[in-house]
């Protein structure tokens, strides 16, 4: 880990990337958030930074009785879950295929909850322009881009274990929408200039914007949660379903955001493609699809607000992959994992991703590895 503080920025960054690039661009985000005025003490960014809307994917941001909505960004609630089975890789032997073409045919699914229901009504009661389009028909659905469901091996006992990545959906997307632009007319209302970049416009506590931010928010972090549960016991009865048989899949179980805002000591703690490490705590750290991904333990290091990276991070765009490599370089990076190889997913190829062995070794004050996982199948949305 370095601190850098140079001109223009209020407050020092601590930065967790030896042996990993950041890119300009990210750098400079990360320079703008630091120079606002509600932020501190001071940033901290993970080793998988890099660009992203409004601040920088990979950030941990303190404000001091304020939000900034970009920062928090608009997959609400987009988070990891996993969970430990007594199945063993023989077990699938021959089935990988099959698993795959279960799991995408049990996902989506189309749920709704009274709770959640209730919850939105009341938040729509005062914000009507939230109510542009459906809610309800996509929770316990996966979504695109970096979202997907995976069928892993513990590399040191052969061990099964199921895994997914997913957040609030289009719902989640809205939220942050509407609540940033809502930033952005407060900070021209109140004649604040947020030089850096508007995007980064906050909401200030005690406000009944910002209350009903925060309400907002949690609800699409429960939301979003609820949505994790519903495909998990969707895959398990996809994989019960191949095998033909029962097993147990909660031997060890993981659930975390990271993309969200919390309180804390008197602050706003805003991970944005950022896991929270405290002391003890488990926590999931996916590689790209054809590479490996790790459950941690936090060591609780206060430095990073107690946080870790979310995953390997993007080395480049989406359209730069798309460009870069061809379906013969996706099926080599690919190789030996059951999952997509056509042209839908060349911007979700593992070389587009930075190294994860470099990222972990990067945060090694930050987690402990728990267990090393390969994947086995792989869906994407």
């Amino acid at each position: 880990m370095r601190t850098f503080q140079d001109g223009g920025m209020r407050v020092p960054v601590k930065l967790w990337a030896d042996g990993v690039t950041v890119e300009q661009a990210a750098m400079e985000q990360i320079r703008h958030v630091a120079s606002l005025p509600v932020v501190g003490p001071h940033v901290a960014i993970m080793p998988d930074a890099h660009w992203g809307n409004g601040a920088c994917v990979g950030s941990v941001i303190p404000t001091k009785a304020a939000i900034i909505p970009a920062a928090v960004g608009v997959d609400l609630g987009c988070g990891m879950m996993a969970g430990r089975t007594d199945l063993s890789v023989n077990d699938l032997t021959w089935k990988m295929a099959a698993t795959r073409e279960a799991i995408e045919h049990q996902i989506p699914v189309r749920v709704w909850e009274q709770e959640f229901d209730d919850a939105y009504a009341r938040i729509l009661a005062k914000h009507p322009k939230l109510r542009e389009k459906p809610t309800w028909t996509q929770l316990g659905t996966l979504g695109t881009g970096n979202h997907f469901i995976e069928v892993c091996q513990d590399l040191e006992d052969g061990g099964v274990w199921l895994m997914l990545h997913s957040g609030s959906r289009g719902v989640g997307n809205r939220i942050g929408t509407y609540f940033i632009e809502r930033a952005k007319e407060q900070a021209l209302k109140l004649d604040r200039a947020v030089k850096a970049d508007v995007n980064l416009s906050w909401l200030d506590e005690g406000t009944p914007l910002f209350r009903d931010y925060v309400e907002a928010v949690g609800w699409a972090q429960r939301y979003a949660r609820r949505n994790r549960d519903l495909m998990m016991e969707q895959v398990v009865s996809a994989v019960k379903e191949v095998l033909g048989r029962a097993f147990k899949a909660d031997l060890v179980a993981v659930n975390s955001h990271h993309n969200y805002v919390e309180e804390r000591a008197g602050l706003w703690i805003t991970r944005k493609g950022a896991v929270s490490a405290k002391l003890g705590e488990l926590g999931i750290i996916p590689g790209s699809m054809g590479t490996r991904s790790f459950i941690v333990r936090g060591k609780g290091n206060s430095e990073s607000f107690e946080s870790c990276s979310h995953g390997a991070g993007r080395s480049m765009s989406r359209g730069a992959a798309k460009r870069a490599f061809t379906l013969a370089d996706h099926a080599r990076a690919t190789e030996g994992v059951e999952c997509r190889k056509d042209k839908g997913v060349m911007d979700e190829t593992p070389a587009a991703y930075k190294s994860i062995d470099a990222v972990m070794a990067a945060q090694a004050d930050l987690v402990d590895v728990v267990a090393t996982l390969k994947q086995l199948v792989c869906v994407k949305g």
